[in-house]
């Protein structure tokens, strides 16, 4: 058995191979005559037609696409910080000695995962004080910063953006807490020990030690996790926050042809949209770890827990 091969299973024979070329022909032809399928009922059906498209070739049309792609980026850039703090902080609590500290954030991790995303965003919606709070800020913002003050208050002081945000931050960050905590499980014992003999405390240890490697141990499943927090912003349209699915739902049902409503042609242009986003994460993450890897070849020195203890002088 070569190297590249399989351990578990052994190479297919020429009658094996021959059978899994068949296989494949036959998924390919099967696939392709459904999606044809597909394409024949709507044409059929009058959504290729140009009155169908043509509400697309209007600048305030996608212009309104455009703005909400860009508030599903905000709202998304919020989520990722809050959600990523909030992981750190949960994940050192439950990686804490202290029962005060790590029965608490089970707790929190524990209930957060448990709970359906889509009703913490709505009653997170629903919450009287946070439309409270959201508009105190707004007027703090415009009466003591000025125009800066007022160009985010009139872009970020939304409740509905908020509860969006909160309501991910608060799912995605108790995710990522234990991609955290099984990165930092998976760092061999010898290097907290040598950190505990150097005199480091247990911060330090966490801080310069544990987590750096289990950030980059976890790296593909935190970024994964990121591609899943972009997606969860398409909720938003169900508390009415303005981002691309809501934005492709209005102009479906605002726009009347003699073959209906365009909910298909809004389909094809808004799904790509979010299929381009998520690949770009994709790539970004494999040229995260692909220099990952280039910092783990040999000649490369790393900082040992060793580099964080002060020598004395003289």
């Amino acid at each position: 058995m070569t190297s590249g091969e399989s351990i578990l299973f052994e190479a297919p024979g020429p009658r094996g191979r021959r059978r899994n070329r068949i296989c494949s022909v036959l998924a390919v032809v099967g696939i392709a005559a459904v999606v044809g399928y597909v394409i024949v009922r709507l044409h059929a059906a009058g959504q290729f037609t140009w009155a169908m498209w043509e509400a697309f070739t209007y600048q305030g049309v996608q212009r309104r696409i455009l703005i909400g792609a860009l508030d599903t980026l905000k709202a998304f850039a919020l989520a990722v910080v809050f959600s990523l703090l909030l992981g750190v902080l949960l994940a050192t609590g439950r990686l804490s000695r202290h029962r005060v500290l790590r029965w608490p954030a089970t707790a929190l991790v524990e209930f957060f995962r448990a709970m359906p995303l889509l009703i913490m965003i709505f009653a997170l919606y629903n919450m009287g004080w946070l439309r409270s709070w959201v508009a105190a800020v707004a007027r703090f913002l415009r009466e003591h910063l000025g125009q800066t003050g007022v160009w985010l208050a009139d872009n970020f002081a939304s409740p509905t953006l908020w509860a969006l945000v909160i309501g991910i931050a608060l799912y995605n960050g108790s995710v990522q807490a234990e991609i955290l905590r099984a990165g930092a499980r998976a760092v061999p014992r010898g290097q907290t020990e040598a950190a505990y003999a150097l005199g480091m405390r247990k911060a330090q240890v966490t801080t310069t030690v544990v987590l750096p490697q289990a950030v980059r141990t976890m790296l593909p499943s935190i970024v994964g996790q990121i591609v899943v927090t972009l997606k969860d912003t398409s909720l938003g349209f169900i508390i009415t926050y303005e981002e691309l699915l809501y934005a492709g739902k209005l102009l479906a049902q605002n726009t009347a042809t003699p073959a209906g409503y365009p909910y298909i042609p809004v389909l094809l242009v808004v799904g790509p949209i979010y299929i381009g986003m998520c690949l770009a994460l994709s790539t970004f993450a494999k040229w995260l770890a692909h220099r990952g890897r280039q910092q783990r070849r040999p000649g490369l020195r790393f900082r040992s827990p060793a580099d964080h203890v002060r020598k004395p002088a003289g």
